[in-house]
């Protein structure tokens, strides 16, 4: 069955279609030994299904956020770039044992590309600052670089999912106000599918929390959406998805006591399901991920090279000012002067206390073909380096200068 067919089919539950529905929370291969799911046969199978938009949210990290775009955009699909991040119960620098080892999960999309670098920003952050067992953001980051990003409130991992799991649903409420406070109508409430009585594989304890999860948007006037958490892409790759839990845990598929997620459907699961489970009841929060969706505009450049734009004073080009500094620092690591004495000396005065080799291998790597001879000359003097250790300065290069 083509999409076009498979659309055309689904609408039997009121005016719904598969294109209403966006999978949000979904798990590729880039989530290290839990996510099952490559990234070409995802796209193809939500352009088979009839879907129009679909979302990648890997565990702490972007790595696969260009192969996912590129894939997306080249099969016609809208990529929603995004990332289940975790966040710390405290700061993301705290790390004491007895306080810290607790971390939430988050859902977050880039709106556009102020959010895309802000989602950067807070990847980044996480793994290079908050990185504790897990890459972790608090609060403080989320309020700072909330412009242009799109958060759901995740699984029973998440803050608020805990807190109702926990039977406290004020704190539940508590933690979806700040967020809403934050994020605005930006901030969506996420229910799961496999907590639908009629799903097959139907949990108990999620279909509990999706209650409290849709009380509590009633509640707060916070809009709700339903997903998959998915981590493998058909159900029949459970089986699959078991022996690379097994793998990421260091255990056997015989332990009884192993970490397993038999009893919970992760799979990409058809759209024309989950209409058919929440069309009736609940329309919205099918309507709802489209919704986030369509408020998506993001363009990737691609093909270009990128090269960071340096900041130089006032009057500098980084041209003039790379060469400034250059000399400069030439002057005082092999000119006999001190770092202050070179500090507003102009490029002549300090090529005056320069020696002949540095001079002319700096200018030949600032771009004066008319040094290359001499250059070449020093190259090979710095080879013989290592048989005349008094040779030891020829081997510098204008990077010793920086």
């Amino acid at each position: 069955m083509t999409g076009e067919q498979t659309k055309k089919t689904v609408g039997s539950v009121g005016a719904l279609r598969a294109s209403d529905y966006v999978h949000l929370h979904n798990h590729t291969q880039f989530s290290l030994l839990d996510g099952l799911t490559r990234i070409p046969d995802l796209i193809s199978y939500v352009k088979e299904t009839g879907m129009e938009a679909v979302a990648m949210t890997d565990h702490g990290t972007l790595s696969g956020a260009i192969e996912f775009y590129k894939e997306a955009t080249a099969q016609g699909i809208k990529p929603i770039i995004g990332i289940e991040t975790y966040v710390a119960s405290r700061k993301h620098t705290d790390k004491d044992p007895q306080k810290d080892k607790q971390r939430f999960h988050l859902i977050v999309h880039a709106m556009n590309e102020q959010g895309l670098r802000n989602l950067f920003q807070l990847s980044t952050i996480a793994n290079l600052e908050g990185y504790y067992y897990y890459p972790r953001i608090d609060h403080e980051l989320l309020e700072k670089y909330n412009e242009g990003l799109i958060v759901t409130s995740a699984c029973m991992g998440g803050e608020v999912g805990s807190a109702i799991r926990d039977g406290d649903f004020e704190k539940a409420k508590e933690i979806a106000s700040w967020y809403k406070s934050i994020f605005g109508d930006r901030y969506y409430l996420e229910i799961q599918d496999h907590g639908h009585p009629e799903n097959p594989i139907y949990n108990d304890e999620q279909g509990r929390m999706n209650q409290g999860v849709i009380k509590l948007g009633k509640e707060l006037d916070i809009k709700v959406v339903v997903t998959c958490d998915a981590h493998y892409l058909r159900h029949e790759d459970q089986d699959a998805h078991e022996i690379l839990l097994c793998i990421g845990t260091g255990s056997f598929l015989s332990d009884e006591k192993r970490m397993s997620l038999k009893d919970y459907p992760l799979h990409v699961e058809d759209p024309a399901e989950i209409i058919k489970r929440w069309g009736k009841e609940y329309p919205e929060v099918i309507a709802n991920t489209r919704e986030i969706a369509d408020r998506v505009q993001l363009e990737i450049e691609l093909g270009k090279i990128l090269i960071p734009k340096f900041p130089v004073p006032e009057g500098e080009t980084e041209e003039s000012y790379l060469r400034k500094m250059v000399f400069r620092g030439l002057a005082w690591r092999y000119g006999g002067k001190t770092e202050a004495e070179t500090a507003e000396m102009t490029i002549e005065q300090a090529k005056e206390f320069i020696p002949e080799a540095p001079l002319k291998r700096a200018e030949y790597d600032l771009g004066d073909s008319s040094a290359l001879p001499h250059a070449m000359a020093q190259r090979g003097a710095a080879q013989q380096h290592y048989r005349y250790p008094g040779w030891q300065w020829h081997a510098r290069t204008v990077a010793g200068a920086l």
